[in-house]
Protein backbone atom coordinates (compact mmCIF):
# COMPACT_ATOMS: atom_id res chain seq x y z
CA UNK A 1 0.00 0.00 0.00
CA UNK A 2 1.48 3.31 -1.08
CA UNK A 3 1.93 6.20 1.33
CA UNK A 4 0.77 9.47 -0.25
CA UNK A 5 2.58 12.64 0.80
CA UNK A 6 1.53 16.15 -0.16
CA UNK A 7 3.86 19.15 -0.04
CA UNK A 8 1.71 22.28 -0.29
CA UNK A 9 3.09 24.79 -0.81
CA UNK A 10 6.56 23.80 -1.91
CA UNK A 11 8.74 26.53 -0.44
CA UNK A 12 11.84 28.30 -1.74
CA UNK A 13 10.62 28.76 -5.27
CA UNK A 14 8.77 31.53 -7.09
CA UNK A 15 4.99 31.15 -6.92
CA UNK A 16 2.58 28.43 -5.78
CA UNK A 17 3.38 24.74 -6.34
CA UNK A 18 1.83 21.64 -4.82
CA UNK A 19 3.55 18.26 -5.14
CA UNK A 20 1.93 14.94 -4.32
CA UNK A 21 3.97 11.74 -4.33
CA UNK A 22 3.07 8.11 -3.71
CA UNK A 23 5.80 6.14 -1.89
CA UNK A 24 6.23 2.39 -1.76
CA UNK A 25 9.19 0.66 -0.11
CA UNK A 26 10.81 4.08 0.49
CA UNK A 27 10.71 5.03 -3.18
CA UNK A 28 8.51 7.39 -5.17
CA UNK A 29 6.32 5.40 -7.57
CA UNK A 30 4.06 8.21 -8.81
CA UNK A 31 4.04 12.01 -8.64
CA UNK A 32 1.73 14.91 -9.47
CA UNK A 33 2.71 18.57 -9.68
CA UNK A 34 -0.01 21.20 -9.38
CA UNK A 35 0.12 24.87 -10.21
CA UNK A 36 -2.39 26.24 -7.71
CA UNK A 37 -2.68 29.82 -8.95
CA UNK A 38 -4.61 31.02 -12.00
CA UNK A 39 -3.62 34.30 -13.59
CA UNK A 40 -4.55 35.58 -17.06
CA UNK A 41 -1.92 37.72 -18.72
CA UNK A 42 -2.77 36.45 -22.17
CA UNK A 43 -6.35 37.62 -21.73
CA UNK A 44 -5.18 40.93 -20.26
CA UNK A 45 -3.16 41.64 -23.41
CA UNK A 46 -5.99 41.02 -25.87
CA UNK A 47 -7.25 44.28 -27.38
CA UNK A 48 -4.29 46.33 -26.25
CA UNK A 49 -1.64 48.17 -28.22
CA UNK A 50 1.18 45.73 -29.07
CA UNK A 51 3.64 48.22 -27.52
CA UNK A 52 2.15 47.31 -24.13
CA UNK A 53 3.42 43.73 -24.49
CA UNK A 54 7.04 44.18 -23.40
CA UNK A 55 6.00 46.02 -20.24
CA UNK A 56 2.94 44.02 -19.21
CA UNK A 57 4.51 40.59 -19.76
CA UNK A 58 7.46 41.51 -17.54
CA UNK A 59 4.95 41.69 -14.67
CA UNK A 60 4.46 37.94 -15.03
CA UNK A 61 7.60 37.43 -12.95
CA UNK A 62 9.85 39.76 -10.96
CA UNK A 63 12.63 37.16 -10.86
CA UNK A 64 13.06 36.79 -14.62
CA UNK A 65 11.23 39.72 -16.28
CA UNK A 66 13.85 40.39 -18.96
CA UNK A 67 13.22 37.23 -21.04
CA UNK A 68 9.55 38.22 -21.30
CA UNK A 69 10.50 41.69 -22.54
CA UNK A 70 12.90 40.06 -24.99
CA UNK A 71 10.35 37.56 -26.30
CA UNK A 72 7.70 40.29 -26.64
CA UNK A 73 9.87 42.62 -28.71
CA UNK A 74 11.17 39.74 -30.83
CA UNK A 75 7.59 38.76 -31.67
CA UNK A 76 6.75 42.34 -32.63
CA UNK A 77 9.87 42.72 -34.73
CA UNK A 78 9.28 39.45 -36.54
CA UNK A 79 5.71 40.59 -37.27
CA UNK A 80 7.04 43.77 -38.89
CA UNK A 81 10.18 42.29 -40.46
CA UNK A 82 12.22 44.81 -38.47
CA UNK A 83 15.97 44.52 -37.77
CA UNK A 84 17.38 46.44 -34.81
CA UNK A 85 20.73 48.31 -34.54
CA UNK A 86 23.78 46.55 -33.11
CA UNK A 87 23.83 48.72 -29.98
CA UNK A 88 20.30 47.58 -29.16
CA UNK A 89 21.16 43.92 -29.75
CA UNK A 90 24.24 44.15 -27.53
CA UNK A 91 22.50 45.98 -24.69
CA UNK A 92 19.59 43.54 -24.78
CA UNK A 93 22.12 40.71 -24.42
CA UNK A 94 23.83 42.46 -21.51
CA UNK A 95 20.61 43.05 -19.58
CA UNK A 96 19.45 39.49 -20.27
CA UNK A 97 22.85 38.12 -19.25
CA UNK A 98 22.79 40.07 -15.97
CA UNK A 99 19.34 38.59 -15.28
CA UNK A 100 20.69 35.07 -16.00
CA UNK A 101 23.60 35.42 -13.59
CA UNK A 102 21.46 37.01 -10.87
CA UNK A 103 18.88 34.23 -11.14
CA UNK A 104 21.44 31.40 -11.09
CA UNK A 105 23.18 32.75 -7.97
CA UNK A 106 19.83 33.33 -6.28
CA UNK A 107 18.74 29.79 -7.08
CA UNK A 108 21.77 27.96 -5.74
CA UNK A 109 22.50 29.96 -2.59
CA UNK A 110 19.06 31.12 -1.49
CA UNK A 111 16.67 28.47 -2.82
CA UNK A 112 18.42 25.14 -3.37
CA UNK A 113 21.51 24.68 -1.18
CA UNK A 114 19.44 24.92 2.01
CA UNK A 115 18.12 21.44 1.19
CA UNK A 116 21.61 20.12 1.98
CA UNK A 117 22.80 22.30 4.90
CA UNK A 118 22.26 22.16 8.65
CA UNK A 119 22.50 25.94 8.88
CA UNK A 120 22.30 28.24 11.91
CA UNK A 121 19.36 27.79 14.28
CA UNK A 122 17.61 30.91 13.03
CA UNK A 123 15.57 31.97 9.98
CA UNK A 124 15.92 31.55 7.03
CA UNK A 125 17.66 28.28 7.85
CA UNK A 126 15.08 27.23 10.42
CA UNK A 127 12.67 25.56 10.66
CA UNK A 128 13.88 22.71 8.47
CA UNK A 129 13.87 18.93 8.31
CA UNK A 130 16.80 17.48 10.21
CA UNK A 131 17.67 14.70 7.80
CA UNK A 132 20.55 13.62 5.52
CA UNK A 133 22.96 16.49 6.21
CA UNK A 134 26.37 15.18 5.12
CA UNK A 135 28.47 18.36 4.81
CA UNK A 136 30.82 18.77 7.76
CA UNK A 137 30.41 21.76 10.15
CA UNK A 138 33.47 23.59 8.81
CA UNK A 139 32.32 23.45 5.17
CA UNK A 140 28.78 24.29 6.26
CA UNK A 141 30.05 27.49 7.88
CA UNK A 142 31.83 28.39 4.65
CA UNK A 143 28.68 27.83 2.58
CA UNK A 144 26.57 29.90 4.97
CA UNK A 145 29.10 32.70 4.59
CA UNK A 146 28.80 32.41 0.81
CA UNK A 147 25.00 32.53 1.15
CA UNK A 148 25.39 35.98 2.72
CA UNK A 149 28.03 37.06 0.19
CA UNK A 150 25.75 35.97 -2.66
CA UNK A 151 23.13 38.48 -1.50
CA UNK A 152 25.54 41.27 -2.46
CA UNK A 153 26.41 39.54 -5.73
CA UNK A 154 22.78 39.21 -6.82
CA UNK A 155 22.31 42.91 -6.02
CA UNK A 156 25.35 43.67 -8.17
CA UNK A 157 23.83 41.74 -11.08
CA UNK A 158 20.61 43.76 -10.75
CA UNK A 159 22.67 46.96 -10.78
CA UNK A 160 24.28 45.79 -14.03
CA UNK A 161 20.90 45.23 -15.63
CA UNK A 162 19.64 48.61 -14.44
CA UNK A 163 22.61 50.44 -15.98
CA UNK A 164 21.26 49.82 -19.49
CA UNK A 165 17.71 48.62 -18.74
CA UNK A 166 16.80 51.67 -16.66
CA UNK A 167 15.77 49.69 -13.58
CA UNK A 168 15.61 46.15 -12.24
CA UNK A 169 13.48 44.21 -11.84
CA UNK A 170 11.10 45.17 -14.69
CA UNK A 171 13.35 47.03 -17.13
CA UNK A 172 12.07 50.06 -19.02
CA UNK A 173 14.34 50.06 -22.09
CA UNK A 174 12.96 47.22 -24.24
CA UNK A 175 10.87 48.59 -27.10
CA UNK A 176 10.16 47.29 -30.59
CA UNK A 177 12.77 48.76 -32.89
CA UNK A 178 15.59 48.64 -30.37
CA UNK A 179 16.38 50.06 -26.96
CA UNK A 180 15.77 53.39 -25.23
CA UNK A 181 19.22 53.74 -23.65
CA UNK A 182 21.94 55.64 -25.51
CA UNK A 183 25.09 54.16 -23.95
CA UNK A 184 27.78 56.28 -22.31
CA UNK A 185 31.42 55.52 -21.51
CA UNK A 186 30.61 55.77 -17.79
CA UNK A 187 27.88 53.12 -18.04
CA UNK A 188 30.22 50.81 -19.91
CA UNK A 189 32.97 51.25 -17.30
CA UNK A 190 30.56 50.57 -14.43
CA UNK A 191 29.15 47.49 -16.15
CA UNK A 192 32.62 46.07 -16.77
CA UNK A 193 33.65 46.62 -13.15
CA UNK A 194 30.53 44.92 -11.80
CA UNK A 195 30.79 42.05 -14.29
CA UNK A 196 34.44 41.42 -13.45
CA UNK A 197 33.50 41.18 -9.77
CA UNK A 198 30.71 38.74 -10.57
CA UNK A 199 32.92 36.61 -12.81
CA UNK A 200 35.48 36.31 -10.02
CA UNK A 201 32.74 35.22 -7.58
CA UNK A 202 31.46 32.62 -10.05
CA UNK A 203 34.96 31.23 -10.67
CA UNK A 204 36.27 31.34 -7.10
CA UNK A 205 33.14 30.67 -5.05
CA UNK A 206 30.05 29.50 -6.93
CA UNK A 207 31.55 26.76 -9.12
CA UNK A 208 33.75 25.35 -6.30
CA UNK A 209 30.73 25.30 -3.96
CA UNK A 210 28.65 23.33 -6.48
CA UNK A 211 31.57 20.93 -6.94
CA UNK A 212 31.77 20.38 -3.16
CA UNK A 213 28.05 19.64 -3.07
CA UNK A 214 28.30 17.24 -6.01
CA UNK A 215 31.10 15.26 -4.37
CA UNK A 216 29.35 14.93 -1.00
CA UNK A 217 26.01 14.06 -2.60
CA UNK A 218 27.39 11.99 -5.48
CA UNK A 219 24.35 9.70 -5.43
CA UNK A 220 22.27 12.61 -6.79
CA UNK A 221 23.92 12.04 -10.17
CA UNK A 222 21.59 9.02 -10.39
CA UNK A 223 18.46 10.69 -8.97
CA UNK A 224 15.98 12.85 -10.85
CA UNK A 225 16.78 11.68 -14.38
CA UNK A 226 13.33 11.84 -15.93
CA UNK A 227 12.85 11.34 -19.67
CA UNK A 228 16.22 12.76 -20.79
CA UNK A 229 14.31 14.73 -23.45
CA UNK A 230 15.78 18.24 -23.62
CA UNK A 231 14.71 21.33 -25.57
CA UNK A 232 16.36 24.72 -26.14
CA UNK A 233 15.07 27.69 -28.19
CA UNK A 234 18.41 29.53 -28.17
CA UNK A 235 19.35 32.97 -26.84
CA UNK A 236 21.77 35.91 -26.97
CA UNK A 237 21.70 37.08 -30.59
CA UNK A 238 25.14 37.58 -32.15
CA UNK A 239 23.90 38.84 -35.52
CA UNK A 240 21.53 41.64 -36.52
CA UNK A 241 19.00 39.24 -38.03
CA UNK A 242 19.11 36.91 -34.99
CA UNK A 243 20.18 33.85 -36.97
CA UNK A 244 23.43 33.45 -34.99
CA UNK A 245 23.20 33.02 -31.25
CA UNK A 246 25.54 32.32 -28.33
CA UNK A 247 23.27 29.42 -27.30
CA UNK A 248 21.73 27.75 -30.33
CA UNK A 249 18.47 25.88 -30.66
CA UNK A 250 18.32 22.13 -30.34
CA UNK A 251 16.81 18.95 -28.94
CA UNK A 252 17.92 15.85 -27.13
CA UNK A 253 15.58 12.85 -27.16
CA UNK A 254 16.22 10.02 -24.71
CA UNK A 255 19.78 11.23 -24.34
CA UNK A 256 20.54 11.50 -28.07
CA UNK A 257 21.09 14.85 -29.83
CA UNK A 258 18.86 15.58 -32.81
CA UNK A 259 18.80 18.32 -35.48
CA UNK A 260 19.39 21.81 -34.17
CA UNK A 261 16.37 23.43 -35.82
CA UNK A 262 13.30 23.80 -33.60
CA UNK A 263 9.97 23.78 -35.45
CA UNK A 264 7.37 25.91 -33.70
CA UNK A 265 4.69 23.98 -35.61
CA UNK A 266 5.64 20.88 -33.56
CA UNK A 267 4.68 22.58 -30.26
CA UNK A 268 1.23 21.89 -28.80
CA UNK A 269 -0.39 22.47 -25.42
CA UNK A 270 -2.45 19.72 -23.81
CA UNK A 271 -5.17 20.62 -21.29
CA UNK A 272 -6.84 17.26 -20.52
CA UNK A 273 -5.52 17.37 -16.94
CA UNK A 274 -5.53 21.18 -16.68
CA UNK A 275 -8.35 23.46 -15.57
CA UNK A 276 -9.01 24.75 -19.09
CA UNK A 277 -11.71 24.06 -21.64
CA UNK A 278 -11.12 20.80 -23.52
CA UNK A 279 -11.89 22.55 -26.81
CA UNK A 280 -8.44 24.15 -26.49
CA UNK A 281 -6.63 20.81 -26.15
CA UNK A 282 -3.65 19.93 -28.32
CA UNK A 283 -3.48 23.30 -30.08
CA UNK A 284 -0.37 25.06 -31.29
CA UNK A 285 0.12 28.30 -29.30
CA UNK A 286 -0.56 30.30 -32.47
CA UNK A 287 -4.14 28.99 -32.32
CA UNK A 288 -4.34 28.36 -28.56
CA UNK A 289 -6.67 29.99 -26.05
CA UNK A 290 -6.81 30.49 -22.29
CA UNK A 291 -10.35 29.47 -21.26
CA UNK A 292 -10.44 28.47 -17.57
CA UNK A 293 -12.81 25.74 -16.40
CA UNK A 294 -12.86 24.91 -12.69
CA UNK A 295 -13.79 22.44 -11.37
CA UNK A 296 -13.12 19.90 -14.10
CA UNK A 297 -13.05 16.12 -13.91
CA UNK A 298 -9.55 14.56 -13.82
CA UNK A 299 -7.84 17.97 -13.94
CA UNK A 300 -5.41 18.94 -11.21
CA UNK A 301 -3.34 21.95 -12.33
CA UNK A 302 -3.55 25.47 -13.70
CA UNK A 303 -0.52 24.66 -15.83
CA UNK A 304 -1.04 23.49 -19.36
CA UNK A 305 1.11 20.63 -20.68
CA UNK A 306 3.34 21.76 -23.57
CA UNK A 307 4.66 18.99 -25.78
CA UNK A 308 7.12 18.93 -28.69
CA UNK A 309 6.24 16.35 -31.32
CA UNK A 310 3.90 14.92 -28.70
CA UNK A 311 6.64 14.34 -26.13
CA UNK A 312 7.41 16.02 -22.76
CA UNK A 313 10.71 17.91 -22.75
CA UNK A 314 12.85 19.34 -19.98
CA UNK A 315 14.11 22.88 -20.50
CA UNK A 316 16.68 24.96 -18.62
CA UNK A 317 20.43 25.44 -18.19
CA UNK A 318 21.16 21.72 -18.47
CA UNK A 319 19.28 21.53 -21.79
CA UNK A 320 21.14 24.59 -23.13
CA UNK A 321 24.56 23.36 -22.03
CA UNK A 322 24.11 19.84 -23.44
CA UNK A 323 22.59 21.06 -26.73
CA UNK A 324 25.55 23.44 -27.16
CA UNK A 325 28.22 20.89 -26.23
CA UNK A 326 29.25 22.81 -23.11
CA UNK A 327 28.28 20.03 -20.70
CA UNK A 328 28.93 16.39 -21.54
CA UNK A 329 27.52 14.45 -18.64
CA UNK A 330 24.00 13.20 -17.98
CA UNK A 331 20.62 14.34 -16.66
CA UNK A 332 20.08 14.35 -12.90
CA UNK A 333 19.65 16.59 -9.87
CA UNK A 334 23.36 17.30 -9.56
CA UNK A 335 23.86 17.69 -13.31
CA UNK A 336 21.31 20.51 -13.26
CA UNK A 337 23.22 22.35 -10.53
CA UNK A 338 26.58 21.94 -12.26
CA UNK A 339 25.25 22.99 -15.68
CA UNK A 340 23.66 26.10 -14.13
CA UNK A 341 26.99 27.16 -12.60
CA UNK A 342 28.88 26.50 -15.84
CA UNK A 343 26.34 28.56 -17.78
CA UNK A 344 26.71 31.47 -15.34
CA UNK A 345 30.45 31.42 -16.03
CA UNK A 346 30.00 31.41 -19.82
CA UNK A 347 27.44 34.23 -19.76
CA UNK A 348 29.57 36.42 -17.48
CA UNK A 349 32.60 35.85 -19.71
CA UNK A 350 30.67 36.79 -22.83
CA UNK A 351 29.22 39.91 -21.23
CA UNK A 352 32.74 41.26 -20.71
CA UNK A 353 33.34 40.82 -24.44
CA UNK A 354 29.99 42.24 -25.54
CA UNK A 355 30.23 45.41 -23.48
CA UNK A 356 33.41 46.38 -25.38
CA UNK A 357 31.48 46.13 -28.65
CA UNK A 358 29.11 48.98 -27.76
CA UNK A 359 29.50 52.13 -29.87
CA UNK A 360 29.37 55.00 -27.38
CA UNK A 361 26.74 57.61 -28.19
CA UNK A 362 25.36 55.70 -31.17
CA UNK A 363 21.56 55.40 -31.37
CA UNK A 364 20.12 52.01 -30.35
CA UNK A 365 16.80 52.57 -32.11
CA UNK A 366 15.35 52.63 -35.61
CA UNK A 367 11.77 53.69 -36.22
CA UNK A 368 9.30 50.85 -35.72
CA UNK A 369 5.84 50.97 -37.29
CA UNK A 370 3.27 48.55 -35.91
CA UNK A 371 1.74 46.55 -38.78
CA UNK A 372 -2.03 46.71 -39.09
CA UNK A 373 -2.33 42.94 -39.45
CA UNK A 374 0.48 40.48 -38.82
CA UNK A 375 1.71 37.56 -36.74
CA UNK A 376 5.00 37.08 -34.93
CA UNK A 377 6.75 34.59 -32.67
CA UNK A 378 9.38 35.54 -30.12
CA UNK A 379 11.55 32.63 -29.02
CA UNK A 380 14.27 33.09 -26.41
CA UNK A 381 15.60 31.57 -23.21
CA UNK A 382 14.83 32.51 -19.63
CA UNK A 383 17.21 31.40 -16.85
CA UNK A 384 14.81 28.50 -16.27
CA UNK A 385 14.54 27.48 -19.92
CA UNK A 386 12.83 27.91 -23.28
CA UNK A 387 10.33 30.76 -23.53
CA UNK A 388 7.97 31.60 -26.40
CA UNK A 389 5.51 34.45 -27.10
CA UNK A 390 2.97 34.05 -29.92
CA UNK A 391 1.45 37.31 -31.18
CA UNK A 392 -1.34 38.14 -33.64
CA UNK A 393 -2.06 41.76 -34.54
CA UNK A 394 -5.36 42.75 -36.12
CA UNK A 395 -6.37 46.34 -36.82
CA UNK A 396 -3.21 47.49 -35.05
CA UNK A 397 -4.26 45.82 -31.77
CA UNK A 398 -3.38 42.52 -30.11
CA UNK A 399 -5.96 40.00 -31.29
CA UNK A 400 -4.25 36.93 -29.85
CA UNK A 401 -1.38 36.34 -27.41
CA UNK A 402 -0.09 33.07 -26.01
CA UNK A 403 2.90 32.50 -23.75
CA UNK A 404 4.63 29.16 -23.15
CA UNK A 405 7.04 29.41 -20.24
CA UNK A 406 9.88 27.17 -19.02
CA UNK A 407 8.04 25.95 -15.95
CA UNK A 408 5.02 25.07 -18.09
CA UNK A 409 7.33 22.62 -19.83
CA UNK A 410 8.99 21.32 -16.66
CA UNK A 411 6.11 21.28 -14.15
CA UNK A 412 3.36 20.34 -16.59
CA UNK A 413 0.70 17.84 -15.54
CA UNK A 414 -0.10 14.64 -17.37
CA UNK A 415 -1.40 14.92 -20.92
CA UNK A 416 -4.18 13.18 -22.86
CA UNK A 417 -1.95 10.10 -23.24
CA UNK A 418 -1.35 10.09 -19.45
CA UNK A 419 2.33 10.95 -19.90
CA UNK A 420 3.63 12.70 -16.76
CA UNK A 421 5.34 16.07 -16.99
CA UNK A 422 9.16 16.23 -16.70
CA UNK A 423 9.27 16.97 -12.95
CA UNK A 424 6.65 14.30 -12.29
CA UNK A 425 8.71 11.76 -14.23
CA UNK A 426 11.98 12.87 -12.61
CA UNK A 427 10.48 12.23 -9.16
CA UNK A 428 9.64 8.60 -9.97
CA UNK A 429 12.28 6.33 -8.49
CA UNK A 430 13.51 8.90 -5.97
CA UNK A 431 14.52 7.17 -2.71
CA UNK A 432 12.87 8.63 0.41
CA UNK A 433 14.51 7.55 3.66
CA UNK A 434 11.91 9.12 5.96
CA UNK A 435 8.45 9.78 4.44
CA UNK A 436 7.71 12.20 7.29
CA UNK A 437 10.67 14.34 6.13
CA UNK A 438 10.86 13.85 2.33
CA UNK A 439 13.77 16.18 1.69
CA UNK A 440 14.76 14.05 -1.30
CA UNK A 441 11.56 15.13 -3.07
CA UNK A 442 12.38 18.79 -2.46
CA UNK A 443 15.89 18.30 -3.85
CA UNK A 444 14.55 16.93 -7.12
CA UNK A 445 11.93 19.69 -7.49
CA UNK A 446 14.34 22.50 -6.57
CA UNK A 447 16.91 21.28 -9.11
CA UNK A 448 14.52 22.49 -11.86
CA UNK A 449 14.25 25.97 -10.27
CA UNK A 450 10.47 26.21 -10.85
CA UNK A 451 8.84 29.61 -11.39
CA UNK A 452 5.11 29.10 -10.95
CA UNK A 453 4.01 32.70 -11.56
CA UNK A 454 5.45 32.44 -15.05
CA UNK A 455 3.82 29.09 -15.60
CA UNK A 456 0.22 29.66 -14.55
CA UNK A 457 -0.21 32.98 -16.24
CA UNK A 458 -5.42 37.67 -11.95
CA UNK A 459 -8.47 36.15 -10.93
CA UNK A 460 -11.87 37.67 -11.61
CA UNK A 461 -13.92 38.01 -8.45
CA UNK A 462 -17.45 36.69 -8.91
CA UNK A 463 -20.12 38.69 -7.10
CA UNK A 464 -17.74 39.86 -4.40
CA UNK A 465 -14.58 41.90 -3.96
CA UNK A 466 -11.35 40.60 -2.54
CA UNK A 467 -9.98 43.86 -1.10
CA UNK A 468 -11.50 47.33 -0.81
CA UNK A 469 -9.18 50.30 -0.45
CA UNK A 470 -9.84 54.02 -0.10
CA UNK A 471 -7.34 56.11 -2.05
CA UNK A 472 -7.83 59.86 -1.42
CA UNK A 473 -7.53 62.20 -4.37
CA UNK A 474 -4.28 64.10 -4.51
CA UNK A 475 -4.89 67.68 -3.45
CA UNK A 476 -3.69 70.59 -5.57
CA UNK A 477 -0.43 72.21 -4.46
Amino acid sequence: MATVITLDPVTRLEGHLRVEVAIENNQVVEARTTGTLFRGFESILTGRDPWDGPQITQRICGVCPIPHAQAAVLAMEQAAGHIIPNNARIMRNLVLGANFVQSHLLHFYHLAVLDYLAGPTMPPWQPQWNVDFRIDPGQTEVLVGHYVQALSMTRRAHEMGALFGGRMPIAAAHIPGGFTTTPTADQIAQFKAHCSELLAFIQDVYIPDVEVLSKVYEDYFTIGKGYRNLLAFGAFELSADGTKKLFRQGRVVRGRKLATRVLTSAITEKVTRSWYDDSTNNLNPAAGATVPVHPKADAYSWLKAPRYAGEPHEVGPLARMIVNGLYRYSVSVMDRHLARAIEAYHVAQEMLRWVDQIAVGQSPYTNYVTPANATGIGLTEAPRGALGHWLQISGGKIAHYQIVTPTCWNASPRDDLDKPGPIEQALVGTPVADPSQPVEVLRVVHSFDPCMSCAVHVMKPRAHSFVSMYVPEKSSP
